[in-house]
């Protein structure tokens, strides 16, 4: 079997469709992956035969990048969907070419399925977090630019008016294309792309689906790849130098303006040490003081379990990490899916979260919350739960079902 797993976006979308592959090609099967051109290099070096899609996003991680500025204007935001479903359009039928399934992350991947019923094989839509898909029980999620026409609106309301917006920036570029294909028009595109029975790759614990609702989630658990990287010598000989320090990082998105000040600030505040993932916005140091120490691409998997608290933006993965590792968390969410991770990191009691701009202040606050034995404590319990077979539940699944 081949299988096509295609996706955009950052880090957080492509690294479980990475996991779902290599979990695949142990199995036996054939992978290709689709993805932005950022992540070439890391899939071949995996072994996972690679299509770039679209342009490279590291650049977005900058305030004055060409796609930020793009998306600031309402009629930035359109020129860029319309010719990302387009590239889409361009990149995939080639890339599908003797595949015998198509599987879709990331919600805006809106070619996927029409180019899976062109070649007439079997589509499958994976979400990473469970408000993203249509329940009774939670609200849509918040897009750039998407602000709902009635707030205070009840929930099913809300996701009416999410799928009305779905076929108003999508529906017009994707029926041309789907035209050239002699495909016939999509009356809802949101419902096309998740299809009525889409998969949930998330952790039951973290994150449980919960309906009602029309659709029939089958929900696999996390897709977690194994990292056997070992540390880098500077990175273990700080650790062994003192204390679990903090870990701050933001990953793959924008950082707010001055957190570097703050985030020092605020763990000095408690007598710990700094570790700062530098991330693509390139976070640096403040000082030269030898209590902080700024570092690259690192195995959060060895790294996590080591350090006394997580502050981050709240991105499924890097949050399901720090669950995994089971150390507190400090969640600064931005947007999409991160005030969902925050809130459940609060009902589980395994951390807190900051609203609005991040300050040395609000953040010494909230590591005076987690930094508690109780919480630490609680973070290891949850840690325990959760389940680390969700790439193989998925792998085995599409086995079966292709």
């Amino acid at each position: 079997m081949r299988v096509l797993l295609s996706t955009i976006g950052t880090r957080g979308e492509v690294q479980p469709l990475v996991a779902l592959a290599t979990r695949l090609r142990e199995l036996g099967q054939d992978v290709r992956l689709c993805a932005p051109p950022d992540f070439r290099e890391w899939a071949e070096r995996l072994g996972i035969s690679f299509v770039p899609l679209g342009p490279e996003l590291r650049s977005t991680a900058k305030p004055d990048s060409a796609m930020t500025k793009a998306m600031a204007s309402p009629e930035g935001r359109r020129a860029m969907a319309e010719a990302m479903v387009v590239n889409q359009f361009e990149t995939m039928p080639e890339a599908a070419e003797g595949c015998d399934v198509v599987v879709g992350g990331m919600a805006l991947n809106i070619a996927a399925h029409s180019v899976a019923e062109w070649k007439g094989i079997p589509y499958f839509f994976t979400a990473y977090c469970p408000i993203t898909l249509p329940s009774l029980h939670h609200r849509p999620p918040a897009f750039p630019g998407w602000a709902p026409k009635n707030p205070d609106a009840a929930n099913p309301v809300l996701w009416a008016d999410d799928a009305e917006r779905w076929n108003e920036q999508w529906g017009g570029v994707l029926d041309a294309r789907r035209k050239v294909l002699g495909l016939p028009p999509v009356d809802d595109v949101r419902g096309h792309v998740f299809t009525e029975e889409p998969w949930l790759a998330a952790d039951s614990v973290l994150a449980p689906w919960r309906g009602p609702s029309a659709l029939d989630v089958h929900q696999t658990g996390a897709w977690i790849l194994p990292d056997h990287r070992p540390l880098s010598p500077e990175l273990e000989a700080f650790l062994d130098a003192g204390e679990p320090p903090v870990y701050f990082g933001f990953g793959s998105i924008r950082a707010p303006e001055e957190i570097a000040k703050a985030m020092i600030g605020a763990a000095r505040a408690h007598g710990r040490r700094v570790i700062v993932f530098r991330g693509w916005t390139g976070l640096s140091l403040i000082d030269d003081e030898p209590d902080c120490l700024a570092i690259g691409e690192v195995n959060q998997q060895a790294l996590f379990p080591r350090v006394a608290a997580v502050v981050q933006h709240g991105g499924a993965g890097t949050t399901t990490a720090a669950t995994r590792a089971g150390v507190p968390q400090v969640l600064v969410p931005r947007m999409f899916d991160q005030p969902y991770f925050a809130q459940r990191v609060r009902d589980l009691g395994i951390g807190t979260s900051i609203t609005g701009e991040p300050s040395a202040e609000s953040l010494t606050l909230a590591l005076s919350e987690v930094l508690r034995p109780e919480v630490a404590e609680r973070a290891r319990q949850v840690g325990g739960e959760v389940r680390v077979d969700g790439a193989d539940v998925a792998a085995r699944s599409l086995m079966a079902a292709v």
